[in-house]
């Protein structure tokens, strides 16, 4: 398992790398769009994205992961992204890029 910190980095390598959002928040790194969060870094370092619940349960069973927690609250729409994929940039885009696609589709806030 990775560090807080090991997770920040590979967040931010990710998060550049996608032209249309950019990351905010000092203590609890997201990021957000149309209003919206769709994406969180815990405390623990662990990574939630948000996306539609028919895409929430495909990528549940696919990675073999669940639900997102933070501060020991279900972060309702957040899939807990597994460390393999947090480790490869480009596929982590790839997921922040299909977060921020999901809450386009949302009523503005």
């Amino acid at each position: 398992m990775a560090t807080r910190e090991e997770n920040l980095t590979a967040y931010d390598k990710a998060v550049a790398l996608c032209g249309r959002f950019e990351r905010k928040g000092k203590t609890m790194p997201y990021t957000s769009a149309n209003g919206h969060m769709f994406s969180l870094l815990n405390k623990k370092g662990e990574l939630g994205i948000r996306f539609s619940r028919e895409v929430q349960r495909k990528y549940i069973q696919e990675w073999e992961t669940g639900l997102f927690y933070s501060y020991n609250s279900e972060m309702r729409g957040y899939v807990r992204v597994p460390q393999q994929i947090i480790n490869s940039p480009q596929e982590l885009a790839r997921f922040l890029d299909e977060g921020y696609d999901f809450v386009q589709t949302l009523p503005a806030k």
